[in-house]
This record gives C-alpha cells, structure tokens and sequence, in this order.
C-alpha cells in the first residue's frame, strides 16, 4: 500500500484537473461488498488510479491502525505523524496524500458510506469533520480495536460459509461494532485535546504574563512548557484565535501603552522595559501593531 499504486493524471493542486476525486473502488472488495480490510504493505494496492503520493480526495471512510512508524501523512493540508499503535481516520472528501517516505505497516479500513444503514451511521459520528483524525488508543483500546479488526476481516475473507446476504449482513454488524468503538475513541480524543487545549493556554498565559519584558519567542515559550511549537499554537489558536506569536505581541504593545500613557519615562527606557534595547527597533515595532509612532501616541494623550 505504501508504494507500489500505479499514479493516475491530475491530482495536484493548480493541476489542469485541480484535485481528483476518487470512488470507493467496489471491484477490488471480496464478493463485491462496500468495505475493504487487509493488511497495509508495499504490494497492497487498493485503488488503481489514486496516484497516492500527490493530494487527492475520496469519497469514503479510511481508517489506519499502524504496526509501525512514525507514519507522516497529510489530511486537509495538515501533517499528521503516526506512531506504533496510532489510528488515522479519513472521511469522505477530505483531502490527502502518502508520504513517499514513510513505511505503511498495519491493517487499513475502507467502506462506503452507503454501507451502514443511517442510524449507524448517526450512532457512529462518521462525518464528525470536528474530531481528530489521529487517534491514541490506550492499551486495553487497542487490544479491543485490534480484536474487532481482526474478526471484521475474518467475516470479511469468509464466503464460503454463508450466503452473500448474510455474508454482508454479518459484516455490517461487526463494522458496526468496531465504528463504535473508533466513534467512541475519537470523541474522548476530542475532549482530552480541547482539556489539554485550555490546560496548555492557561499555562502559556502566565508564563507570557510574567516573561513578555524579556522573552517575546514562541519556541523559549514551548520548551519552558515541554511542548511542541506546532502544539503551543494550536492550543493557542483554539483559546484565543490568535497565534503565539500575535498574543506575545498584543501584550507588549498593551504594556507600552501603559508606560507612555502614566509614566514619563524617555521613550528608549520604554522600549528596553519591554526587551527593544534598540529604541528605534521599539519605535517600528510599536507602529507596526498601532500604526503611530510612541512619540505621537504619548503626545494625544497629552
């Protein structure tokens, strides 16, 4: 799966076709049936045309579970990194892209979303767009994932025993068993980040609060912290709708403010309280976020 899928036309953005949609490929699946399960690895391929390492969109579910890694992959223009143990959730219409990169070891889950009924389909949150596509099982919910996995594809390999109604008839049961279980994985996973979220600003509030004379970098901020800077900003992001970067900014000029308006403090002291030693570094900073200049700010308050 990781290599060896033949690379269709279209497909990048920009591209004569813009990005390419891609079908549930039903001619690949055993009997014919709306989903697909099977180990992921180079020999895999599970849509002839999809050129997987370029961006391009489908029109169903994927779901990754990986034996190994880290994994780098895109969804939605965003990378997303994947380790032993990690799910990645696809939905229909998102966009995506193979690292030509990364090794692709695991079982992979696709199905169309006509497959389920729609209390299923309701039940399961299939097209909760607003939740993490990378999960984090804990060990018990990965030996519970691993379990439901490893019968969906016993059910899935086997049509010998029953008549294909049945056939798709018990499939349908055991996808849906294992769907609640993502469903369920992937709405904790939602509420541990907004926590972590909201935790993680607080924290990053009153470092801000008590470094901003000195310390105006995100990345001093995220390791203080012990975070990521891809993570500080998006917590950040999440809390305020602004960037690090932008919040720093926002209380050193308030603090500026403050100091021209209720102190007379020369405007090169002003500038080295809030870490500019260089006046003139202060000056153009502060007109870049106010558009003025502290000398004409501090004279109309006069």
């Amino acid at each position: 799966m990781a290599g060896n899928t033949r690379h269709g036309a279209g497909g990048a953005p920009g591209g004569a076709e813009g990005i390419k949609t891609f079908p549930f490929p039903v001619d690949l699946s055993v009997g014919g049936v709306g989903m697909q399960i099977g180990p992921m690895q180079a020999e895999r391929t599970w849509h002839s045309d999809v050129p997987l390492h370029r961006v391009h969109r489908i029109d169903f579910h994927v779901v990754m579970l990986f034996d190994d890694g880290p994994v780098r992959h895109m969804i939605d223009f965003a990378e997303y990194e994947a380790r032993a143990g990690d799910l990645l959730w696809i939905r229909p219409g998102q966009v995506h892209r193979f690292s030509p990169t990364s090794e692709y070891r695991g079982t992979v889950l696709t199905m169309q979303p006509g497959f389920l009924p729609r209390s299923t389909v309701e039940a399961t949150g299939l097209y909760r767009y607003d939740q993490p596509p990378l999960l984090h099982p804990d060990p018990d919910q990965l030996d519970a994932l691993r379990a439901c996995l490893a019968q969906l594809q016993r059910e899935y390999e086997d049509t010998a025993t029953l008549p294909l109604s049945l056939h798709t008839a018990v499939l349908r049961h055991s996808l849906t068993a294992t769907l609640l279980r993502l469903a369920h994985l992937a709405a904790s996973s939602a509420e541990a980040a907004r926590q972590q979220g909201d935790t993680l600003f607080t924290l990053f509030r009153d470092a801000v609060e008590k470094g901003f004379p000195t310390n105006h970098s995100v990345s001093a901020y995220a390791d203080t912290l012990g975070y990521s800077r891809r993570t500080l900003v998006r917590a950040v992001r999440a809390a305020t709708g602004q960037t690090p970067k932008g919040f720093i900014d926002k209380r050193v000029v308030l603090e500026a403010k403050r100091l021209l308006a209720h102190t007379d403090m020369p405007i090169g002291r002003v500038g080295a309280a809030i870490g500019f030693p260089d006046a003139a570094n202060f000056s153009k900073f502060f007109h870049l976020h106010t558009g003025q200049t502290p000398v004409a700010f501090r004279a109309e308050l006069s």
